[in-house]
């Protein structure tokens, strides 16, 4: 009788009854498969959360390598963008008065208001307020005039090569009968660079 013959004739009720080889194999498929299933729970399943934190490092690993390996591959550019931002910020300084050129700058804004054609009621700088590494200067201006007049005030003040700010705007009709006569009030900042000793005197 040949061996398909003999599993054939097993009868799967009574295992006993089997020929000892045929027990011998399948005793040692159950033990596989018990063995298996222990392998599976006692280790791989503990070993798990272990492998899914590894792969989850490796993840943010590989990013962080991408993304400098992208930073290197910009270095250049990003050189070169920062030399540039120096020189805008450089520039910007450059706008910002010295001490000595402030009382100039003052008569810059009066000049351009007396250009513009108006009528100076109130001109009253308030004092320096410091902030980190320039100082402010609020200047309380009174003028009146034409809407036309106001306008090309405004337009000499952004003209101006110094940085001038105009804050608080408040236009209304003055106290002349001619309805084309306004008074003008508003906040002028202009802004002063302060040096480094200045700048940390003003940090303390």
């Amino acid at each position: 009788m040949s061996i398909v013959d003999d599993l054939r004739a097993l009868d799967m009720n009574d295992p006993g009854r089997w020929p000892m080889p045929i027990r011998m194999i399948a005793v040692g498929i159950a033990f596989a498969a018990v063995f298996a299933f222990g392998l599976y729970m006692f280790v791989i399943q503990e070993e798990k959360p272990q492998l899914d934190r590894a792969k989850q490092e490796e993840a943010q690993l590989k990013s962080t390598f991408e993304e400098r390996q992208r930073m290197a591959a910009n270095f250049d550019s990003y050189r070169s963008q920062l030399a540039e931002i120096e020189r805008d910020f450089g520039a910007m300084l450059r706008q910002l008065p010295g001490k000595t050129e402030v009382p100039s700058l003052l008569t810059d804004i009066a000049q351009t208001a007396l250009g513009a054609g108006l009528d100076e009621a109130l001109f009253q700088p308030t004092g320096e307020i410091q902030k980190d590494f320039y100082a402010e200067l609020p200047i309380k201006l009174r003028y009146k005039g034409s809407y036309h007049e106001l306008g090309n005030f405004v337009s000499g003040i952004a003209a101006l090569p110094r940085i001038v700010t105009l804050h608080d705007i408040n236009i209304h009709r003055g106290d002349k009968a001619s309805a084309d006569e306004l008074t003008f009030d508003v906040t002028a900042k202009t802004y002063r660079y302060l040096d480094e000793e200045a700048a940390g005197g003003a940090g303390k």
